[in-house]
């Protein structure tokens, strides 16, 4: 079975510094038919404006994954972390039992256009932690590359919940395969670009939530970057 959110019909809120989609749920948007999927809960696509950003607030009990499309996006927490995450780079931080943070765009120049992505972890109170990595999707075009697992293996970050988080970037004419074991489901997220699932045509904002299925099939129309989050 398949399910299209497509990205006109997500939430949209502008507020000036900040334009951001929401595909589930989220803040002052409700849609009680969209308040997540399995475990993904949230994926807000966000471009904010130079010099400008998300003053420090705290979280809890979330798995927060953010992944850059354009520009640089300046990370501060309470563990002591700060950085610049870039086009490529996927952060993690798991709120757990508390933490404070802030997101800024790091140019004054540039907007920088990003996902937040939340994932519900396996269980409540866990110790907060952090990583960041670069994962080189367009080095190796039509090839799914592990961002995120449970296990963290393969040199992917590590979710606290079942789910296995892959990338890929595709070109025209490419195609791209992902086999689903049985009882697993799938969210497919176009990043940017235009590809087929199975004959459903998606464009960039479009999701695509995978059930009952053993297989996968992916067809690009133009040079497609695209997350796919495998779920229990």
């Amino acid at each position: 079975m398949l399910a299209v959110r497509r990205a006109q019909d997500r939430g949209y809120f502008d507020h000036g510094w900040l334009k951001t989609y929401h595909t589930f749920s989220f803040a002052d948007y409700h849609d009680p038919k969209f308040m997540g999927f399995r475990s993904l809960r949230v994926i807000n696509e966000d471009r904010v404006s130079p010099g400008r950003g998300f003053p420090t607030h705290a979280h809890a009990d979330m798995e927060i994954l953010s992944y850059v499309l354009e520009g640089g996006l300046a990370h501060q927490d309470s563990l002591g972390n700060g950085s610049v995450i870039r086009p490529g780079e996927l952060q993690r931080m798991s709120a757990g039992t508390g933490v404070r943070h802030s997101e800024a765009n790091a140019s004054a120049e540039e907007i920088v256009h990003f996902l937040q992505i939340w994932i519900l972890p396996e269980r409540r109170g866990l110790a907060p932690s952090y990583e960041q990595s670069e994962f080189k999707l367009a080095a190796a075009p039509g090839r799914w590359v592990l961002m995120a697992s449970s296990a963290g293996k393969e040199g992917a970050l590590r979710i606290h919940q079942d789910v296995e988080l892959s990338g890929a970037v595709i070109e025209p004419a490419q195609s791209l395969a992902y086999e689903l074991e049985a009882g697993r489901h799938a969210w497919i997220q176009v990043a940017r670009g235009e590809v087929s699932v199975d004959d459903v045509h998606l464009n960039a904002g479009d999701g695509l939530a995978a059930s009952d299925l053993t297989a996968i099939e992916i067809e690009a129309h133009q040079p497609s970057e695209i997350l796919l989050f495998d779920l229990s």
